[in-house]
């Protein structure tokens, strides 16, 4: 498998806080890696360097030639940081995921608005496409952006802590839905939740300010702990989960 991204002794942060310190990771094609840690730890930190939101103080992070635009990214963000005052209807947003690749002032053609319709369809969307985000559910506004982040086709797609506001009837659908489309993008996906996200992933990148690659989905509590994951066991509907503790 050709490699799509490679992140090289790189340290990044805020302003004077770092939260990545010497962090390396690399990421090929046909991976679906669970991104595990505490709150705080630099999850989204991470997604955000990949996607090129934040600089690297020191290391570099090196794209492959697909991905150096960052057109071929694909990203749904936390369902929390987005503002459901946002002006656009269902149909747009999903469209908008497109912009990248369009020249400056090019319009949408047929095609593209026939794609963003089949992406709604697929996501159980249809009959919203006119709704704003304030008239949906947090799960159906979880899965305009999943559209968004789907309708350009992309190599990689990174998702931020998705299990937090995916429907209990759509859940079961949503990771079988990333399963499929891992057999054509990589998949790096920040979660919460290990014993959910260890059925369909195959690898885990444990962050806490540093990054352990775990090349499997199976992790146990003394791995976990080893990583510097702190976690408690929590029940999930009927179903007891491994989850991520707080940390401060």
């Amino acid at each position: 498998m050709s490699v799509l991204l490679e992140i090289k002794n790189v340290s990044a942060g805020y302003g004077e806080r770092t939260v990545l310190e010497d962090v390396s990771l690399t990421i090929s094609e046909g991976d679906f890696m669970g991104v595990i840690g505490p709150n705080g730890g630099g999850k989204t930190t991470l997604l955000k360097l990949i996607l090129g939101i934040i600089k690297p103080t020191s290391g570099i992070v090196k794209y492959n030639e697909s991905l150096i635009a960052r057109r071929n990214i694909g990203y749904l963000p936390q369902v929390s940081q987005v503002d459901s005052a946002f002006p656009l209807v269902v149909k747009d947003i999903v469209l908008s995921g497109l912009m990248m690749h369009k020249r400056l002032y090019g319009r949408m053609d047929r095609a593209d608005k026939e794609r963003a319709q089949s992406i709604i369809r697929d996501l159980g969307l249809q009959g919203y496409e006119k709704a704003t985000l304030s008239e949906l559910s947090g799960g159906q506004v979880q899965r305009v952006f999943l559209g968004r982040a789907l309708v350009g086709n992309p190599r990689l797609l990174l998702l931020d802590e998705p299990d937090n506001f995916v429907d209990t009837s759509f859940e079961n659908e949503f990771y079988l839905r990333l399963r499929e489309l891992n057999r054509r993008m990589a998949i790096l996906m920040a979660s919460h939740d290990v014993g959910t996200v260890s059925s369909y992933v195959k690898s885990f990148a444990c962050v806490n300010r540093k990054v352990h690659y775990h090349p499997s989905p199976e992790i146990t509590n003394e791995q976990l702990s080893a990583y510097d994951c702190p976690i408690q066991l929590v029940t999930h509907g009927r179903v007891p989960h491994t989850v991520l503790e707080k940390h401060d």
